[in-house]
């Protein structure tokens, strides 16, 4: 699984199950949430230098009395390990310091007292620092903590102006269609309102996640632009929600939701006897 920091400072791949979780701002997390072999964690730090990332692995190097200069894959690295207890439970929690050009990188596994770092080494291997001002093609990748938060806001605030407005809940269901296409013909929200336009995009998006098994939110990297989109099955089709709706408003154009769902169905379904088709020849 590949993921792209904000700000496409670097990438990495993690394995299969594993996911991102909330932490700290500079840091983010992965590990596998039903089998728990460690957590994974990586942050990043630019200087103004050309070389600040070696310089960070020699201050290691030299102030750290229990690292070592150890090579991962291609990486060079500053590494140590620390023990502690926790409610009763031995952990140890190994270190690697490393990076390129101006951007240094640290790295964290911690895991049960005496098992392998391995996992965590693999994970370093794949590492790649994004060079700045280059052209990268679009990538899309699993959805991040970032973009979780994006959609969970845009899904709260239609909840709650639906709510407000019509003093009904918001399920993220098809039913669902009729109550934010009232709200967007009513007048309260002017076309200027660019926020408000792609809140209800968003919502719209959840609702086709909900309706349409296969479709699975993910981030979209192109460029400058990091977003939430839509993907179906891991094919081609890809929907930005946020813009579906808002590309309509700007240039005053209708926008009929249950018209928009049906024609994303039949989109998704000639996917789908495409992939079948496929899969029996």
């Amino acid at each position: 699984m590949k993921y792209i920091s904000p700000g496409g400072w670097f990438s990495l791949e993690y394995p299969t199950g594993w996911h991102e979780f909330d932490d700290t701002e500079e840091s983010f997390l992965f590990y596998d949430p039903d089998r728990w072999t460690g957590n994974f964690r990586i942050s990043a730090y630019k200087g103004e230098e050309a070389d600040y990332a070696w310089q960070c692995v020699a201050y290691e190097l030299k102030e750290n009395p229990v690292s070592s200069s150890v090579k991962v894959g291609k990486w060079n690295c500053a590494y140590s390990a620390e023990t502690f207890q926790e409610e009763g439970v031995w952990y140890t929690t190994h270190i690697w310091v490393t990076g390129e050009g101006n951007i240094s990188v640290e790295c964290s596994f911690t895991v049960a007292k005496g098992e392998d770092r391995c996992l965590a080494e693999g994970i370093i291997r794949s590492l790649q620092i994004r060079k700045e001002g280059t052209d990268y093609p679009r990538e899309v990748i699993p959805i991040r903590v970032l973009e979780i938060g994006e959609v969970n806001v845009a899904f709260e605030w239609v909840s709650t102006t639906i709510k407000k407005q019509l003093t009904k809940d918001f399920t993220a269901s098809k039913v669902d269609l009729e109550n934010i296409q009232k709200i967007m013909d009513s007048g309260r929200f002017q076309v200027h309102q660019r926020m408000a336009w792609e809140n209800f995009g968003m919502a719209f998006g959840s609702i086709l996640v909900n309706e349409m098994e296969g479709m699975e939110w993910v981030t979209v990297i192109e460029g400058q632009k990091e977003y939430p989109a839509l993907q179906f099955m891991q094919s081609d089709m890809l929907l930005n929600p946020a813009a579906l709706i808002w590309e309509k408003i700007k240039k005053k154009l209708p926008c009929d939701l249950k018209a928009e769902f049906k024609r994303i169905k039949r989109e998704a379904e000639a996917v789908l006897d495409d992939l079948l088709n496929r899969e029996r020849s």
